[in-house]
């Protein structure tokens, strides 16, 4: 009973941190349609880039407000190696490749399509530099996960777990 009682409060917990929507999860955007900024024959779609599909442009555009934007960022562990973890942020550090538009200083890109603002570290971009970042809606869950990731060699079945080519 007590461990229902703090996945419960943990569950909530989440809920209050996280600026989901509920009464958008699963309704359908009142906005039209993202279209895609670069695709794959386009000369704009280079390696370097991230790319984001129309459901995770969707998504960003209902859970964000004002300066927020997605931040993609690889760290070590996982059952492969390496994982992928999301979250939305309103600073941008010095580190940061925010692709597609140059930065202020010349050394930072913003990737961004449709409005929808993803930013990777300097570091992680090594990691998924040409990577489609998607929003997938399941049954058990609703996530932003990277797919297509050209600098992986394989993955977990549950999709946030990597391991690098060499």
């Amino acid at each position: 009973m007590a461990a229902a009682r703090g996945l419960s409060l943990t569950a909530a917990a989440l809920r209050a941190a996280t600026p989901w929507r509920r009464s958008r999860l699963f309704a359908a955007s009142a906005r039209p349609p993202a279209l895609r900024v670069a695709s794959s024959s386009s000369p704009e779609a280079g390696e370097g880039q991230i790319h984001l599909t129309n459901s995770c442009v969707q998504r960003l555009l209902e859970i964000t407000q004002g300066a927020e934007f997605l931040r993609l960022e690889v760290e070590g562990g996982g059952c492969s190696g390496f994982q992928y973890r999301f979250s939305l942020d309103t600073v941008i550090n010095p580190d940061d490749r925010q692709g597609g538009r140059e930065g202020l200083d010349g050394s930072s890109e913003v990737f961004e399509q449709g409005g929808a603002r993803v930013v990777v570290d300097s570091d992680s971009l090594a990691f998924v530099k040409g990577a489609h970042v998607d929003f997938c809606q399941e049954l058990i869950r609703s996530s932003f996960q990277v797919l297509n990731n050209p600098q992986a060699e394989k993955g977990c079945s549950c999709g946030s777990s990597f391991s690098v080519k060499l």
